[in-house]
């Protein structure tokens, strides 16, 4: 994720000194830094994201970990790895490569047990409580606190939120009404909403209040009548939501909605409320105990996940329409490139970034769902490569890596990568073999035929097995889930699935191969998972991005003749969409 708010090595140093004084003031052994707003959003702007302002690390995800003294922990994945070491100050910042098979947190935990720590601070309204229980259980005391960081950070604040609107009937799916007909399982239970896509998902509303994302932020509480939506004071609400059935919205300050709970509980008396441990900060988890006591607060991990993440017809068709804009969008921007190239243009990693904000925006995209990369040459090997460059230019001899999405009516976010050649030079051989068997990954795992409830696991063999027949592999999972957030939790392929796959899910499939110093593959296609047409109990998948592979990096050679098969099948609906480069 790419940010233009930044903050010099002296201010973190300065950061991190004046949190160490405060973490031996409160005798605290260390503090806790996530990088989640008080929402617990995935991408949150570098001037919200609070580890930003203690490390300088501008990735979407990561932990740290600040001790009384030494050195801050700065714990990234393999997305980061190579980025992490580019950007921090190495003498006050140590970043924690973890590998694949280790979740970020699970590793913060190690250190925490390994290291001894106590006493543990931690800002209750930017910790998901899951991560609080851990830390309970692995310390003596887990200390929590909620604004004082800002007394000696000066944190940079956001700018005014747009109103929350409501998409119409056609852009999306269901009524609000039909929607809390499937969640609620009777008039004596509820949900208490902090997942943002989710509460967009249900209300039908969008708000773009933050960068790269179309939801809005606010909070839910959803009964068998009516979702009451808890917004805060400064955020206006648009005509077209002011009287959805069944959607109601509160102008309220955080600290008012425990009041407005009880009123509500009174009314309603529910025996079950439902919350998602991952996605409800700590200090929310507090006022909720207050109102309706442990024994009605029911963990449900993934929250309303479980329904969104499985698109009905009337979302698929909205999906389809907007990956085909995006198709486009992502056609004409390398073939800008090529052509501006070709005729001896100087253009720039930067140019290519911003000329595909202009593409996008001719298709009709409002927003971007994320930051888009842009890598030329060996910059292409940094996974999540967020600085493009004025000064590093595009010759016709280059690989190129774009991964980019956006946001059109309806939305849902769109997600792409395509590895391409600067121009028609002939490319490196080494460079033809990294694409080729990233391509053979692709094909293999995005015709894959497989029995429902198979999970994220066995397919994520299917995308890696080329790459590890020639020593290669890649520190990211193959897919995520796709929905009104770009990463939508519900579906994965990875070697840590926890998920089955399921028929109306929207999943990436993105193998690649990453040289430091030479250069990057990715190629990234999103599929819906359906049912197999033909054997009963299988799935299998229909590919939503149809832009043809670069023809010049692709030895057929290495292709099985089954591949060739797919090759040119893909190919062929590319030539009748207008998106093919043969």
């Amino acid at each position: 994720m790419s940010s233009s708010f930044t903050i010099d090595q002296g201010t973190v140093k300065n950061n991190i000194e004046a949190l160490q004084k405060f973490i031996n003031e409160k005798g605290l052994d260390a503090f806790y830094v996530s990088s989640f707003d008080t929402f617990l959003n995935e991408y949150v702007p570098m001037e919200d994201c609070h580890r930003f302002y203690v490390t300088n690390f501008s990735g979407s995800v990561a932990e740290a970990l600040v001790p009384a003294k030494g050195r801050v922990k700065l714990y990234v994945d393999g997305r980061y790895h190579e980025q992490a070491d580019n950007e921090v100050d190495a003498t006050v910042v140590e970043v924690v490569k973890v590998p694949a098979n280790i979740g970020l947190f699970a590793s913060l935990k190690e250190d925490i047990k390994t290291h001894d720590i106590k006493i543990l601070g931690y800002e209750a309204q930017r910790t998901p409580l899951s991560h609080y229980k851990d830390l309970y259980k692995l310390c003596e005391s887990a200390t929590p606190f909620q604004d004082e960081l800002s007394e000696f950070i000066s944190f940079k604040a956001l700018p005014a939120k747009p109103p929350v609107f409501q998409e119409p009937k056609k852009d999306r799916g269901p009524d609000t009404s039909e929607k809390l007909e499937r969640i609620i399982e009777n008039e004596k239970q509820g949900y208490y909403i902090t997942a943002i896509d989710s509460l967009s998902w249900l209300t039908n509303c969008r708000g773009f209040h933050l960068p790269n994302l179309s939801s809005f932020v606010g909070r839910g509480f959803a009964v068998h009548d009516k979702v009451y939506v808890y917004l805060d004071k400064e955020t206006t609400v648009d005509e077209s939501a002011k009287n959805i059935v069944g959607v109601e919205f509160i102008n309220l300050d955080a600290s008012e909605i425990e009041k407005h709970l009880k009123g509500l509980q009174a009314k309603y008396k529910l025996e079950k409320l439902n919350i998602d441990p991952a996605m409800l900060n700590a200090s929310d988890y507090s006022f909720l105990l207050n109102v309706f006591g442990e024994k009605i607060l029911f963990e449900e991990k993934g929250g309303l996940v479980k329904f969104h993440s499985i698109k009905d017809n009337a979302e698929i068709d909205v999906i389809k329409r907007n990956f085909a804009q995006g198709d486009k969008a992502i056609y004409n921007t390398i073939k800008w490139l090529k052509e501006s190239v070709a005729k001896g243009d100087k253009v720039s990693e930067y140019d290519l970034w911003a000329q595909t904000t202009v593409q996008y925006e001719k298709q009709g995209s409002r927003e971007q769902s994320f930051g888009t990369i842009a890598g030329v040459g060996p910059n292409g090997s940094i996974i999540h490569y967020g600085d493009p460059k004025k000064d590093v230019y595009i010759n016709k001899e280059d690989l190129v890596l774009l991964d980019s999405g956006g946001y059109f009516y309806g939305g849902f976010a769109t997600d792409t990568t395509r590895t391409f050649m600067g121009g028609d030079a002939i490319p490196h051989p080494d460079y033809v073999k990294m694409y080729t068997h990233t391509l053979k990954g692709v094909l293999q795992c995005q015709n894959a035929i497989f029995p429902e409830g198979t999970s994220g696991v066995t397919l994520d063999a299917y995308a890696r097995k080329s790459l590890f027949d020639h020593g290669h592999n890649y520190a990211h999972g193959t897919g995520h889930g796709v929905g009104i957030h770009v990463h939508e939790s519900g579906v994965n392929i990875s070697p840590r699935s926890p998920f089955a796959m399921k028929a109306g899910q929207v999943v990436s499939i993105e193998p690649g191969i990453y040289l430091p110093g030479f250069g990057g593959v990715r190629i990234e296609n999103i599929a819906l998972v359906k049912k197999h047409p033909k054997h009963e109990g299988f799935l299998c998948f229909e590919p939503l991005v149809y832009i043809g592979y670069e023809p010049t990096l692709i030895d057929e050679s290495l292709l099985t003749e089954q591949e060739k098969t797919w090759l040119h099948d893909y190919e062929e609906v590319c030539k009748e969409r207008g998106t093919s480069f043969r």
